[in-house]
């Protein structure tokens, strides 16, 4: 018997001109113990179809048809009351930033003795429970957290204290909104897995919300591809991926490297998912704009969810014509040179963690001995566990941080030292880009001034005439239309902001690009259009590139060599293929080993981890 019953669900927003429909005629069923996937690109809905029973809607959203039924009962009609006990208690909910859900001014044990005081389980021995809970994710050091602030925890340690809450009431539910967006593969396996294990021990249903479909596809019982707020097809996992009824499914997964077998380009959907006000306007399928298979029927009728296989249904008139959206043939490399642009010798950073009277500094050696070369042209990967010390090998080699020890050349020329000269050449030599493009941009400039920046600080400084059309330049080379000038950056999309920083890095042409994790948390979609621009830049504009990543399927794609670090050290490289195909060093192979292989695996079990 299903516990969460979801008929023809429509979820709508309010205007002054009328209402818009952001999701439409949802229909699926979820089993205890059973995992369903909610994939697609931003602005499908997976995370309005969350929210939505979790009763975390934003402003102006509301049901506005269907049913909702957990356990009999329709939570959209039942009274606040009753659904706010069930909140937290028989249905849980993981958000997708940890750090931005968890409260910056309270404590770990603050928060998690509120959360235990909400579901019952407060009182005295609420320490004790909490301790329990953040023991069985494994969090080292529970008790001692309970003091600590989120932000003096990693990312992954804050995702499984929203676990731990989580699970301490023992839910019948859980909602599990994008719980791995931006984690190492390791910490990804780790929570998965932890998910997967209090799930069996619980008989706890899960909806997971993700845009990865290789975990999608290792995790899930069954997975609804979404887009513009509707089904585009559901199905058991397995099947569902390995014959894909819609072009829909089959265009994601062909934008989505693959970490090992032959190498293939990426398939590039062309435009965007239309907004709510372009649905409204529109006439037949809603992916019919943007699919490779479209016809005139497609654009004139809507295609309602029908049969293809037991239990697989698709909204195409064409189901199972996929097969004819070949893969985009492997992109041609670029030969590198051998000048050398940067070369890092012995390069360590130590940081004092304590210092002690009569007993002198604690050290911790975040970057230890690192040699590497970047040549002419080259892009380089570095991959690693979150804290192995690719943001501080970054953070040293743009100037951010003076090395400890060890010496650093770019170009020839020695950059170790922090001085006035050095520091300029650099900048105009070396540009970074960093993670979260939103930080990164200054919400009160507008586009064109923040790409132009650099060239505004230049010594003369160029025309009016000259630094407008070099901005225009950057915008067209960086995929941007012209009219992207005058807008702001909150008026951006995700996508759009991460090639706003690529265009204002290279504004002054750098021989040596840094990229700090510049994919992490993309669509699949934007991520293709993001890789396949590096690409091309790379061709057109002959810079190199230190590519840091969790994502070894990206690292592949995009990188001539990688660097394998572990604990501050350097621990493998060599050629991409090279490593990922015959990888020597145990830490390397552990990587590897931990990357969703897009096939359904068991259950872990005590023993097994």
């Amino acid at each position: 018997m299903a516990l969460l019953d979801v008929n023809r669900l429509t979820v709508s927003l309010t205007t002054k001109t009328g209402t818009l429909d952001a999701v439409s005629d949802l229909t699926f069923s979820l089993e205890p113990g059973r995992t369903v996937g909610l994939v697609g690109e931003s602005g499908a809905g997976k995370s309005m179809i969350g929210r939505t029973i979790a009763q975390l809607l934003p402003p102006g959203f509301a049901v506005s048809g269907g049913a909702l039924m957990f356990d009999g009962e329709d939570l959209v009609t039942m009274a606040p009351d009753r659904r706010r006990a069930l909140l937290g208690r028989d249905i849980a909910f993981i958000p997708q930033e940890p750090l931005s859900a968890l409260n910056p001014v309270l404590t770990i044990g603050q928060q998690f003795r509120e959360h235990l005081d909400h579901i019952g389980k407060g009182g005295a021995g609420w320490k004790d429970r909490a301790v329990a809970e953040m023991e069985a994710v494994r969090l080292t050091d529970p008790r001692g957290l309970l003091d600590r602030y989120p932000h003096q925890l990693s990312g992954g340690m804050c995702q499984r204290v929203l676990i731990a809450m989580a699970f301490a009431s023992r839910p019948r539910l859980l909602i599990a909104d994008e719980p791995t967006t931006a984690l190492d593969v390791s910490v990804q396996a780790q929570i998965v897995r932890l998910i997967a294990e209090m799930q069996e021990r619980d008989g706890t249903a899960v909806i997971f919300i993700t845009h990865d479909l290789r975990l999608a596809a290792e995790i899930c019982d069954e997975v609804i591809v979404l887009y513009a707020g509707r089904q585009a097809e559901y199905g058991p996992a397995e099947v569902l991926f390995r014959t894909p009824a819609h072009p829909y499914t089959r265009c994601l997964e062909l934008a989505v490297p693959d970490v090992a077998g032959a190498p293939r380009g990426l398939y590039l959907l062309p435009e965007r998912m239309p907004g709510l006000k372009a649905i409204a306007e529109l006439t037949g399928c809603r992916f019919a704009g943007r699919c490779p298979l479209a016809d005139a029927r497609c654009r004139a009728e809507e295609p309602a969810l029908a049969e293809v296989g037991a239990g697989h249904v698709s909204a195409c008139w064409k189901s199972f014509a996929t097969e004819a959206i070949a893969p985009p043939q492997a992109p041609d490399r670029v030969a590198t040179g051998q000048e050398k642009i940067l070369e890092a010798q012995g390069l360590t950073k130590s940081f004092v963690t304590k210092w002690r009277m009569f007993r002198g500094a604690t050290l911790f050696h975040a970057l230890k001995s690192a040699d590497f070369i970047v040549r002419d042209a080259e892009f380089v990967g570095v991959v690693g566990e979150s804290g192995s010390g690719k943001s501080t090998l970054a953070r040293t080699l743009i100037g951010l941080e003076t090395p400890t020890s060890g010496a650093l050349e770019l170009l020839g020329r020695d950059i170790t030292g922090t001085d006035g000269g050095t520091r300029d050449w650099r900048q105009a030599q070396m540009q970074i880009v960093f993670q979260d493009p939103q930080s990164a941009l200054n919400p009160r400039r507008k586009v064109g001034t923040i790409v132009g920046q650099a060239l505004e600080v230049e010594v003369p400084r160029p025309a009016g005439a000259e630094i407008e059309a070099r901005i225009r330049q950057l915008l067209s080379e960086t995929g941007l239309s012209q009219e992207m000038v005058a807008r702001y950056p909150s008026q951006l999309s995700g996508g759009q902001k991460q090639r706003v920083n690529i265009a204002r890095a290279l504004c002054r042409l750098p021989r040596l690009l840094i990229a700090d994790e510049i994919a992490s948390g993309l669509d699949v979609s934007v991520q293709a259009q993001l890789l396949n621009l590096l690409l091309r830049l790379r061709a057109e504009l002959g810079f190199s590139m230190l590519f840091i990543s969790h994502d070894l399927a990206v690292v592949r794609y995009l990188c001539d060599r990688v660097l394998v670090m572990s604990k501050g050290e350097i621990v493998e490289s060599g050629a991409t293929e090279d490593v990922f195909a015959n990888p020597r060093h145990p830490y390397t192979r552990s990587l590897l080993a931990a990357v969703p292989k897009g096939v359904r695996q068991p259950a872990m079990t005590e023993a097994s981890t």
